[in-house]
């Protein structure tokens, strides 16, 4: 067992989230550029033997947690494979994916061990998901995620929520939570990316969320963890939960436990952070990475990469130099 990773202060880092394509069968606007996206070359991203293999020196140096992401990971014609074989490591597996393809691994996540899954959904209106998505999978995408329910899945729906684009159906999504315990939703502060024309005005606050839910619902706050990214809470008398990520506004930087490995194998400390360290192209030439990753772990800023915060001047300056949400993996 190789020594865990440690920032310098003191948040010790088990959580790891793989990237494995950074192509998506969706279009959603806040995390893709909507012109001249450039995916990467088949033959930059990580093979499904070069996934395996860092994902065990990762374990070996204390993760007990894995999640895939893309764009959408199942999208990976070897998606079931490297499934399996992460699934045969000692740590829990997970993913985040858009459903659209889930009724063709569930099988696979079965046999991989996967119980809980996270799906984006920002709409319960089909025509308005055609908007936010520029596809037309809204009636595929609810019916896997009832079959995942069906199949006994703990399914955590992802909202990110946009002023004056769905912030009006939060109350539907907590609804959804009353009756149903294995089904979660988490409602995301808009967030800024390189090329996804984030502005302060169409955040909807974690102070304006709750207040809004309020007027709909009895509920109360639920314990959590220090590394928790949701506040999570309960209507009264309901069966699943909801929570609030609120990255921008109410921040949950001191727990972070988070890495962070693009599909084309760079590491990043942290979503914000602008610097990167490629452990592929060692990896490739039989090195050791470890030291590579405690090193770039160690150069870890507090909060939000080091950035001043989020405001208009610095989203521009700051925020848009980092990778577009799809490219880094969410």
């Amino acid at each position: 067992m190789s020594l865990p990773i440690v920032d310098t202060f003191g948040r010790k880092h088990t959580y790891l989230r793989i990237s494995l394509t950074d192509k998506c069968n969706l279009r959603c606007t806040y995390c893709m550029p909507q012109e001249d996206m450039q995916f990467m070359p088949s033959r930059w991203l990580m093979q499904a033997d070069e996934i395996k293999m860092l994902a065990g020196i990762f374990v070996e140096m204390g993760v007990d947690k894995i999640r895939l992401t893309g764009g959408e990971p199942l999208i990976r014609k070897d998606a079931g494979h490297i499934i399996s074989d992460l699934g045969k490591l000692p740590a829990s597996l997970t993913l985040t994916t858009n459903a659209v393809l889930i009724d063709q691994f569930i099988n696979n996540l079965k046999d991989a061990g996967v119980s809980s899954l996270n799906v984006s959904l920002d709409t319960l209106k089909e025509e308005r998901f055609a908007g936010i998505t520029k596809r037309s999978h809204f009636t595929k995408t609810l019916d896997n995620i009832r079959l995942l329910l069906a199949e006994g899945f703990v399914v955590k729906i992802n909202m990110v929520v946009m002023r004056g684009i769905n912030d009006d159906e939060v109350s539907d999504f907590v609804r959804l939570t009353v009756d149903e315990p294995n089904l979660h939703v988490r409602f995301i502060e808009f967030m800024p990316f390189n090329g996804n024309q984030w502005d302060m005005s169409k955040i909807v606050s974690y102070a304006d969320l709750l207040s809004g839910i309020s007027t709909d619902f009895d509920f109360q706050k639920l314990p959590g963890e220090l590394q928790d990214t949701a506040h999570r809470f309960q209507v009264n008398g309901g069966a699943g939960t909801f929570g609030i990520i609120g990255t921008v506004t109410h921040p949950f930087c001191s727990g972070c436990n988070r890495i962070r490995l693009t599909a084309d194998g760079k590491l990043k400390n942290c979503l914000f952070d602008t610097t990167e360290i490629d452990l592929l192209t060692p990896l490739r030439a039989g090195k050791d990475v470890r030291t590579l990753i405690y090193l770039h772990f160690h150069k870890k800023h507090f909060a939000h990469g080091g950035h001043a915060g989020f405001t208009e001047k610095h989203a521009k300056s700051d925020y848009e130099q980092n990778r577009t949400m799809i490219a880094i993996g969410g």
